[in-house]
């Protein structure tokens, strides 16, 4: 018996403008895109692929958008609800999360002795072969979990599947950052996401998963290419089938190896940011544990380089005429892994400097912000360095290279600088105006660069004991680099409020 169909169940969590929340089925979350203000989920995870998600279900309905026209069509006049009911009618019978034939995201013939709980969906309780720290989830009894919650996490392992033994391929790129400009409400947000397929014969030959007949297990071929973004979007990268129990609930699901993805460097993710390098080509930018994602931020900003996501050209594109409806933010989530664990999966929001919004290209300034906190931090770290490599050569010994570097991996000094910059980064993102020049903002950069390393090794020499000899030898043999980089600093600042000045007086 066909049960709990996602067009009209309640599942996809929303926070509407007042601050109230609750839960809607596809066609409600759509029709309503407006009255919306976000998706809302203590997962990172899901929120990412429940847009993700819907944007397929707007590419299949709206059969488009096919260029910048038509996307700037949809963007003023909203999302066309007779396409999106029409559609959602002509394939509901796909859309049943338990059902014999059609099972939503899932495939009915999986075999019935691969049993995993309900925990192999999700990244955040304990699996059979992953546990999390601080869950207790029993993965021999888990318990039993509602529907929409598990219909959320198998959306979730379309783009977040990582890769492992027994060929379990990875989603085409489940450690990237996944970026969303945020509108003032779900709409504005769908469409600055609907990025246009620009190629007619891509967009027809497109299709989402739940267009597509099940799989025939084991699959013939484990890897394919993508044929649009509703397929990219929808990857079926486990072979998935629920088991409701009488009472209602999942404990244990059906769970195998599904489709790997074929050559995902030449399939752009409009939704993510790329790298190039000559050693690995073009690939997706990733959390990265030792930094902090803002750090990378000038890779989110576009530049003729084709590296930006597309998603942030797309919004820039459409709000050029209209800067009042540019996003002023941008939600980055994803998640980072070592050898198929997951570390750590994250969500962050940046203000989108409003300069985007006409001709400026920021992306060459904000890098060079980035260059000259990088470099300074070089400095204090080989300040740290020398300072441990004195420490721990007391009495003619020689440490070795790993004993320094563990030394300094657990001085604060490194980690309150970035910290300090952050927050003052974060500001200096809202200075980014057509108005401001780039010269004054760089100006307040340098002194803000400059005041972080100065703080983080005054606060180090305050720590050192006065009363050890050794330690206040070490110390003063250590600050060389930070005095030449704090020389370095100053010069520079002389040099810009010099030139600032000059330009004033013309």
């Amino acid at each position: 018996m066909s049960r709990f169909n996602l067009i009209d169940e309640k599942w996809i969590p929303v926070r509407f403008p007042d601050g109230t929340r609750d839960e809607l089925g596809i066609k409600d979350t759509l029709l309503r895109a407006k009255e919306i203000e976000a998706i809302e989920d203590p997962s990172p995870l899901v929120v990412a692929s429940l847009h993700r998600f819907l944007l397929a279900v707007l590419y299949r309905a709206l059969e488009g958008p096919s260029d910048i026209d038509e996307a700037k069509e949809l963007f003023k006049s909203g999302l066309p609800g007779n396409k999106i009911t029409g559609y959602l009618k002509t394939w509901q019978d796909r859309f049943w999360l338990f059902d014999a034939k059609y099972p939503f995201g899932q495939n009915p013939l999986v075999p019935p002795n691969e049993i995993e709980p309900w925990t192999k969906l999700t990244a955040e309780f304990n699996a059979t072969t992953n546990k999390v720290l601080f869950d207790h989830t029993d993965t021999r009894s888990p318990g039993k979990r509602e529907p929409k919650e598990c219909a959320r996490w198998l959306v979730a392992t379309m783009s977040f599947s990582l890769s492992g033994g027994r060929g379990y391929c990875p989603s085409p790129s489940p450690n990237a950052m996944t970026c969303i400009p945020l509108g003032q409400d779900l709409h504005e947000t769908l469409c600055y996401c609907l990025v246009p397929y620009g190629n007619r014969e891509v967009m027809q030959g497109d299709s989402a998963v739940w267009e597509r007949e099940p799989k025939q297990l084991p699959l013939a071929g484990p890897k394919r290419m993508s044929s649009g973004y509703a397929d990219l979007f929808t990857w079926q990268s486990r072979m998935v089938l629920l088991e409701e129990l009488p009472g209602g609930g999942i404990s244990f699901v059906r769970f195998v190896a599904g489709e790997g993805f074929e050559n995902p460097a030449q399939h752009v993710d409009p939704m993510q940011a790329y790298e190039s390098g000559k050693a690995y080509g073009k690939r997706p930018l990733q959390f990265r544990d030792d930094r902090g994602t803002w750090r990378d931020l000038d890779s989110l900003f576009p530049d003729g380089s084709q590296l930006a996501p597309g998603v942030i050209a797309h919004a820039i594109a459409l709000t050029r005429s209209n800067p009042d409806r540019f996003p002023r933010s941008v939600m980055i989530l994803g998640q980072a892994n070592n050898q198929a664990k997951i570390e750590f999966w994250r969500m962050e929001r940046f203000v989108l400097p409003s300069a985007l919004a006409g001709d400026k290209d920021i992306r060459s300034d904000i890098r060079r912000l980035l260059e000259v906190a990088e470099s300074t931090q070089t400095a204090l770290w080989l300040a740290c360095k020398s300072y441990a490599r004195h420490l721990l050569s007391r009495g003619d010994r020689k440490p070795e290279g790993k004993d320094i570097r563990g030394f300094v991996s657990q001085m604060p000094s490194i980690p309150r600088y970035w910290s300090t910059l952050e927050g003052k980064f974060r500001a200096l993102l809202q200075s980014y105006t057509l108005e401001k020049k780039a010269d004054e903002i760089q100006l307040e950069w340098l002194q803000e660069v400059r005041t972080a390393i100065r703080d983080s090794w005054e606060q180090h020499r305050l720590s050192v004991s006065m009363g050890d000899a050794w330690a206040i030898r070490a110390l003063v043999k250590a600050e060389g680099p930070v005095s030449k980089k704090v020389k370095e600093l100053d010069a520079s600042i002389t040099d810009f409020k010099k030139s600032l000045k000059k330009e004033e007086s013309t």
